[in-house]
């Protein structure tokens, strides 16, 4: 994988594509060096089906590539060789009225293996399959290890082996974990695969939302899942060691679907107990020289568990100046910073804050949302510009030592969902921090806030997890029922303002 990633975009192949894909795929199938397909061929089947044909480009280069085509469930069922399926290449099976998405490739670069990239490939197969209505995905998978098995087992035993995880084979086992189940076995599939002795597994992904009376389908995503992470304040031997706590929680709530994580304010201070004999504005500045490693390794967690990543806080040292930020690291490979702008007493006093100047909103595949640490919170004027700015979702990383602090951020977040008609996500850090100046005790309880209006809790608290416990807490929101809201609400803030007596805007761009 490269150093340092700028940009990951999936979108449609282009016949422009062809020399990047070919590359990929050589050096993908190494085994098959010859066996790349031409670019005539790539640009009759995006004249045939222009919607099936994908890739992955980063930084400009194509590394991976899924491509499909439209066939019948008889047909997929009864054709049992590569050649057939693919009309002997020259894709003449393809059929409009086919109610079946049929893989007929799908290849990552080695060099960006083990990003998860091919992940995506599947899960936006899906996507197309559902948007379309097809009843499923089927295709035929390589069995690349069964070489190495063939004096000792059938290929029947050898897949059910692979199925209970005693054997690894690289293609079915990924094929498995993504949801596809076997169908059968095929013999002499695909000529030349000596790794496979031609053997390959017809597999099948069934889309449940399948409807045998097609209907328009509402494409727009519009339920959005949280995942919020209440972080544990505890003693860490050195940045690897967060980085594993880290990652154990993303990996959860990305295991759940998670859209987006977010981490709490200063979750990072536990590395400050090396600098304790230092005096505390000294430490924050030791600490800050962390912080670029820590974006580094977050926008690769982005990438690795296909998430929205909104980091907290961690100092960050800028013109000598100690400025309080965070990252919104996306699942594209892109990543925002943001910074608080409101200072409290204590974050002058002990550590020489400095706010920051910029009122923003930040665009994501999930719509646009913004971002607010802790004390920013008790501000109304911030979260009122950034609903005016379209801002569905608000995220606030927060960081409180008793009930006092934490009772006043929590209070004013439902504030903010109720008068800009939008959601409000809170986490914050738990536990004790016995060897850190400055940062011994903490109080947190994360929440989901929304609107008060039928549509939503009567309390207008979507969810909330166990005070001062660390844990997840897994929360779905509905952007639409937002929508509704601003339009036909029992009351409706954002519309009922009276600009004939007062305004609000920003005085610094």
């Amino acid at each position: 994988m490269p150093a340092t990633i700028k940009s990951i975009e999936l979108r449609n192949l282009q016949i422009e594509d062809y020399k990047e894909l070919k590359k990929s795929m050589i050096q993908s199938y190494p085994e098959m060096a010859e066996s790349f397909w031409k670019e005539d061929q790539i640009e009759l089947l995006l004249n045939k089906f222009p919607e099936g044909q994908l890739v992955i480009v980063v930084d400009g280069i194509v590394v991976g590539s899924a491509l499909s085509l439209l066939v019948t469930e008889d047909f997929a069922f009864k054709t049992r060789s590569y050649k057939a399926i693919t009309g002997n290449f020259s894709f003449s099976t393809h059929n409009p009225e086919g109610e079946v998405l049929y893989g007929i490739d799908v290849f990552i670069n080695p060099q960006y293996r083990g990003l998860r990239l091919g992940r995506r490939l599947y899960d936006v197969r899906k996507e197309l399959c559902e948007q379309l209505n097809l009843k499923s995905i089927i295709f035929a998978g390589r069995i690349p290890n069964y070489g190495k098995f063939k004096d000792e087992i059938t290929p029947k035993i050898y897949i059910e082996k692979v199925k209970k995880k005693e054997i690894y084979d690289p293609v079915l086992s990924f094929q498995l974990s993504n949801d596809f189940h076997e169908l059968r076995v095929l013999k002499n599939y695909l000529e030349g695969d000596t790794e496979s002795l031609e053997y390959a597994v017809l597999l099948e992904w069934n889309n449940i939302y399948y409807d045998d009376s097609p209907k328009l389908i509402n494409t727009t995503k519009s339920i959005v899942r949280l995942g919020l992470i209440q972080w544990q304040m505890r003693s860490l031997a050195n940045l690897d060691a967060l980085f594993d706590q880290a990652e154990f929680f993303i990996d959860t709530v990305s295991g759940y679907g998670s859209d987006f994580a977010l981490f709490p304010e200063f979750f990072t201070a536990p590395l400050m107990a090396d600098f304790n004999h230092l005096s505390e504005a000294e430490a924050i500045r030791e600490l800050a020289k962390h912080t670029e490693a820590v974006k580094l390794k977050f926008q690769e967690f982005a990438i690795s568990y296909n998430i929205n990543i909104i980091t907290g806080s961690m100092p960050f040292i800028e013109n000598e100046h100690v400025y309080n930020v965070g990252f919104l690291c996306k699942r594209d490979g892109t990543n925002e910073m943001y910074r608080k702008i409101h200072i409290t007493p204590n974050e002058v006093f002990h550590w020489g804050i400095t706010g920051g100047d910029t009122i923003q909103t930040f665009d994501t595949d999930c719509g646009k949302i913004g971002i607010m640490i802790c004390y920013d919170v008790e501000f109304p004027e911030l979260s009122r510009l950034m609903a005016d700015q379209g801002m569905n979702i608000l995220f606030v990383p927060f960081l409180t030592d008793t009930q006092n602090g934490y009772t006043r951020v929590k209070h004013c977040a439902q504030a903010r969902a109720i008068e800009n008609e939008c959601y409000v996500a809170i986490a914050g850090c738990v536990g004790n921090l016995p060897k850190v100046n400055n940062m011994d005790i903490q109080y947190a309880q994360a929440a989901v806030y929304t609107p008060s209006d039928f549509a939503f809790p009567s309390n207008g608290i979507k969810a909330e997890a166990t005070p001062n416990t660390e844990m997840t807490l897994i929360v779905d929101v509905d952007i639409n029922l937002l929508k509704e809201l601003h339009e036909h609400g029992s009351v409706n803030t954002m519309k009922d303002r009276r600009h004939d007596l007062y305004s609000l805007k920003k005085l610094k761009s």
